[in-house]
C-alpha cells in the first residue's frame, strides 16, 4: 500500500522529513477494524510527533490521527460495524497513523462517519472534537457551576482546531458565554463564524478586557496553546475556584500562584484512553457519535479551511509546515492517494 512516513526526525524544510513509500497493508486485531482510508486531516500533534520521535532502526513512523474511510474487514469481536460502513476516527498515538492507503484501528474508538459532510469535512472533527468534548463536560466539568462565577468560558487560542470545535461545542451544549481570543483580523473574523459571543487580542493583556466586558469573572478556562505565557493573566482575571484546562505542552508550569483562588487544573491528553486501554476507552466512540449527530443536525459545522488535494509526501509537508508557521486557522485536509 502506498503511505507516508519518516525513519528519523528532521525540519519540515527537508524532503526526507517526510516520505513516499510502500508498505504491507497492516494486520488487525479482534477488536479493529481494518479501514481503507478515504481523508484525513493534519494536527499539531502529527508536528511534534514528526520533529521529535525515533522511529527503531529499518522501520517507518506513520503519522496521522484524523481520518475517513471504509470498513473493509472486521475483527471477531467487533460489534456494530460492517463491512463497506463509513467511519470517522483519531486512532491511537502508539499504532501506526491514517497517512496510509490501509489502516487497523480499534473499533472502540471509531464511530459512523457523519452522513451531511463529505469525507474530508468528516475528517476535521475527530482529534479536535473529542478533545474538546473531554476537556469541556469531563474535565472542566462546565456543567456544574462555580459558585459567584459568572457562567462564562475563556477560549485561549479560538481560531485553532480544537478552539474551534470547542467553541461551536460550548454554544450548542451550554448555556456558557463564549470569550475566544484571536489576534489576526481572519482570526478573528473566523472566530465569530465559530459562534464566540466575544473576542479578545491575546496579544494584549487579558484581564484588562474580559473586566471590560462587564461579565465578572469567568469560571472557566480552555487554554489550547501558551498556557505557560498566559497563566499569570489567567490567575487574575478567572474566579475563586475556577477551572482550568490546557491541552498544550509547556516545559514548565508554575501553579503554586492559583492557590489562593483555590483554581484547579485539568490537563487534557486525547490519547489518554486508547494508550493506556482504560476502563472507559469506548467513551470515545460515544462521544463521536454525539459529534456526529449535533453534525447531521447543523448544530455544528467542518472547520475545515484549507484542502492541499492527494495525500502525499509533498502535500503534507506543505501541511505541517503551514502548522509549524502558526498561521493557520481551523482544519487542513487530504484526500486519495
Amino acid at each position: 500500500m502506498k503511505a507516508v512516513g519518516f525513519n528519523h526526525p528532521l525540519p519540515i524544510t527537508q524532503t526526507e522529513s517526510l516520505q513516499d513509500i510502500e508498505l504491507p497493508v497492516p494486520e488487525y486485531g479482534e477488536q479493529d477494524l481494518l479501514v481503507e482510508v478515504q481523508a484525513i486531516a493534519v494536527n499539531p500533534a502529527d508536528t511534534k510527533v514528526r520533529a521529535n520521535a525515533t522511529p527503531p532502526a529499518g522501520s517507518w513512523r506513520i503519522l496521522g490521527w484524523d481520518a475517513v474511510g471504509v470498513v473493509k474487514a472486521v475483527g471477531a469481536q467487533v460489534k456494530g460495524f460492517c463491512t463497506g460502513d463509513r467511519v470517522y476516527y483519531a486512532g491511537a498515538i502508539d499504532r501506526p497513523g491514517c497517512y496510509a492507503q490501509w489502516q487497523a484501528v480499534d473499533a472502540r474508538i471509531a464511530a459512523h462517519a457523519p452522513a451531511t459532510l463529505d469525507d474530508e469535512a468528516a475528517a476535521t472533527l475527530p482529534l479536535t472534537a473529542i478533545t474538546a468534548w473531554e476537556t469541556l463536560f469531563e474535565r472542566l466539568c462546565v456543567g456544574q457551576a462555580v459558585a459567584g462565577a459568572a457562567p462564562a468560558i475563556v477560549i485561549i487560542g479560538g481560531a485553532g482546531g480544537v478552539g474551534s470545535i470547542a467553541i461551536q461545542l460550548a454554544r450548542a451544549l451550554t448555556d456558557l458565554v463564549v470569550i475566544a481570543t484571536a489576534s489576526r483580523p481572519q482570526s478573528i473574523e473566523w472566530v465569530k463564524q465559530m459562534g464566540a459571543h466575544h473576542v479578545l487580542d491575546h496579544r494584549q493583556a487579558l484581564a484588562p478586557q474580559i473586566a471590560a466586558l462587564g461579565l465578572g469573572a469567568p469560571a472557566f478556562v480552555f487554554s489550547t496553546t501558551h498556557t505557560d505565557r498566559y497563566l499569570t493573566d489567567i490567575t487574575d482575571f478567572i474566579a475563586a475556584q475556577g477551572r482550568i484546562a490546557l491541552i498544550d505542552d509547556p516545559q514548565t508550569l508554575d501553579i503554586v500562584p492559583l492557590k489562593r483562588k483555590s483554581l484547579s487544573v485539568h490537563w487534557e491528553f486525547m490519547f489518554t484512553r486508547p494508550l493506556l486501554q482504560t476502563a472507559d476507552m469506548a467513551r470515545q466512540q460515544d462521544i463521536l457519535r454525539q459529534v456526529a449527530h449535533l453534525a447531521e443536525q447543523g448544530k455544528i459545522i467542518s472547520t475545515r479551511t484549507r484542502s492541499l488535494g492527494t495525500i502525499n509526501a509533498a502535500n503534507l509537508r506543505q501541511a505541517h509546515a503551514l502548522l509549524e508557521s502558526g498561521q493557520a486557522i481551523g482544519k487542513i485536509t487530504l484526500s486519495g492517494f
